[in-house]
């Protein structure tokens, strides 16, 4: 079994669980410090953020991190099926680039977490890679609506090369279209 996930073998088939347990091995590696700077860097990188939605977007987004590598330590769920490896080559090419262009080591340390956090959600869990609940600028909210996850601005984000939005399984939400 691969150890990290740059050493996940992209030629076979990878199931869920697989891929599980090295994103759970990852985390592992991941502290309380760790934590910490990237939260440092949620704080510096959202400083131009309108208050009303900095304030939420650091405490959110800090508190996920700390829940979220914690549930991944902890998982000993089965997830049925296999992962798209050609999607997921396409995610980890991405997170590459991401990870090659951070300066700080408060950002290298953001990237490495959220590389972990945001393949567990979307090729584990298949889930949002944004927390439920994640407030957006127009006053409007990622949330489930009929068993499918809404997010209000995933249309707009397509169109950003850096973005991870278009791996990640919401869907537009229609009422928050401008």
């Amino acid at each position: 079994m691969s150890k990290s996930i740059e050493e996940l073998d992209l030629t076979v088939e990878l199931s869920r669980n697989e891929l599980r347990d090295v994103v759970k091995a990852e985390a592992g590696n991941i502290h309380i410090k760790d934590i910490m700077l990237a939260a440092s860097f949620l704080r510096d990188d959202a400083q131009y953020m309108p208050k009303s939605y900095r304030d939420d977007y650091i405490e959110r987004f800090s508190k996920s991190f700390f829940s979220r590598v914690k549930e991944i330590k902890e998982d000993k769920k089965d997830y049925l099926g296999s992962v798209n490896r050609e999607r997921l080559i396409e995610f980890l090419e991405l997170l590459e680039e991401q990870r090659r262009n951070a300066r700080t080591n408060q950002e290298k340390c953001f990237v490495k977490i959220a590389r972990i956090i945001s393949t567990y959600t979307t090729f584990v869990c298949e889930e949002p890679i944004h927390p439920l609940g994640t407030r957006f600028p127009g006053g409007f909210v990622l949330h489930i609506e009929n068993g499918n996850y809404m997010c209000p601005v995933k249309q707009r984000q397509m169109k950003n090369p850096s973005a991870l939005c278009k791996f990640c399984v919401s869907i537009q939400d229609k009422n928050a279209i401008n």
